[in-house]
């Protein structure tokens, strides 16, 4: 059984953004009942070259949203990187999870020799529709999202796997 490019990105980015929007929520609760400004767990790093918290929040969003656009062809809506809280950050993930809930099966299924061209190092790099989203868009994704749980984890939010990873709704 094959599985369809909708099935593989919409559906993905859906889960695994409600599961990044409540281990926000519990950061959050985490923040103020401890009395931490959230400005000091959102501009959070693992290690002084790498992006703070905010921003991994920002591309992982960016990704989901920019992926589903350019496989069913469309432009990309554009979200100002401005949060400065948690409240502000799960609403952005909401406005993202928003966009996604538009995408139809037809729109995406289809779309795997589609040609998209995305800048790599300041150079256009040439991707079918399926390695872009196999080999570069779901692995940054995932990048991305990961680093926002292990940051959050590192600063002493009380996250596991279950939260990152979510419900198990699948049927054997």
């Amino acid at each position: 059984m094959a599985i369809s490019m909708y099935t593989a990105s919409v559906p993905v980015f859906i889960r695994m953004l409600t599961n990044l929007n409540a281990i926000l929520s519990k950061a959050a609760a985490h923040a103020q009942a401890k009395k931490i400004d959230d400005s000091v767990l959102l501009n959070a790093r693992l290690f002084p070259d790498m992006l703070p918290f905010t921003r991994q929040v920002h591309i992982a969003t960016d990704f989901a949203r920019g992926t589903a656009a350019r496989l069913a062809g469309l432009e990309t809506p554009v979200f100002e990187d401005n949060e400065k809280t948690f409240a502000e950050l799960m609403a952005r993930v909401e406005r993202t999870l928003d966009y996604l809930r538009t995408f139809k099966p037809e729109q995406i299924d289809g779309s795997e020799a589609r040609e998209i061209v995305r800048p790599i190092g300041g150079q256009p790099k040439k991707f079918t529709g399926i390695n872009y989203l196999l080999q570069f868009a779901l692995p940054n994704f995932y990048f991305h999202a990961t680093t926002t749980y292990v940051i959050l984890r590192h600063s002493g939010i009380e996250v596991g796997k279950m939260d990152f990873i979510g419900a198990l709704d699948f049927v054997a």
